[in-house]
């Protein structure tokens, strides 16, 4: 189960479109810093500090190759945010339900 910590890391990592898209270019596999700041019209000390979010959020993983950065993508942070997402969800949907057939018994009940 995500801590309370790293589930903000991770949400927080993935609210900013940019960082998004930096996630699908490295789900199809490993690149060079300098490849991933190519199609965004930024400077790359901005894509940098993307980066920097998603590798705070365990995201991305960085390998040094000499004067290279290589960046990969992990999917365990976004697997444990997808599980913490449905138990929260089925929580309030049961709980909604319940509330629901309570309002039903109470209007059931009125003349």
């Amino acid at each position: 189960m995500a801590t309370p910590q790293t589930l903000d890391r991770t949400l927080t990592a993935l609210a900013d479109p940019t960082r998004r898209a930096i996630l699908q270019r490295l789900s199809s596999g490993e690149a060079r810093v300098t490849e991933i700041a190519q199609p965004f019209s930024m400077s790359l000390n901005a894509v940098s500090k993307h980066i920097l979010v998603l590798e705070r959020a365990k995201l991305v993983r960085r390998r040094k190759v000499g004067r290279d950065h290589f960046l990969s993508y992990r999917p365990e942070p976004l697997t444990t945010a997808a599980e913490w997402i449905v138990s929260t969800r089925s929580f309030w949907a049961s709980r909604l339900d319940a509330l629901e057939e309570l309002l039903r018994e109470e209007d059931a009940t009125k003349p």
